[in-house]
């Protein structure tokens, strides 16, 4: 079975998120996350990546900052999903 973060970090190795960085603005760091995804996704398949890599990003960084940032970003991405 495959894991879902592999999806979202595995697929075009190592798939980054951008120019995404935890001093930035929420607007600018999720809007760095967005554009980091393929062109050619549609809108709910960037932002479900967006959200399991930054996610990923949360689960395995050591920084509590980034944890927390990574996190509350996943989540938004998340909710924008689930308000559809």
């Amino acid at each position: 079975m495959t894991k879902w973060f592999k999806l979202a970090v595995g697929r075009r190795a190592p798939y980054t998120l951008g120019s995404w960085a935890k001093g930035k603005p929420a607007s600018a760091r999720r809007r760095a996350a967005i554009s980091s995804r393929p062109s050619n996704w549609s809108l709910h398949k960037k932002r479900l990546s967006a959200g399991r890599a930054l996610l990923a990003l949360a689960n395995v960084t050591q920084d509590r900052a980034t944890r927390n940032v990574a996190k509350r970003d996943s989540k938004y991405f998340f909710e924008k999903l689930k308000r559809r």
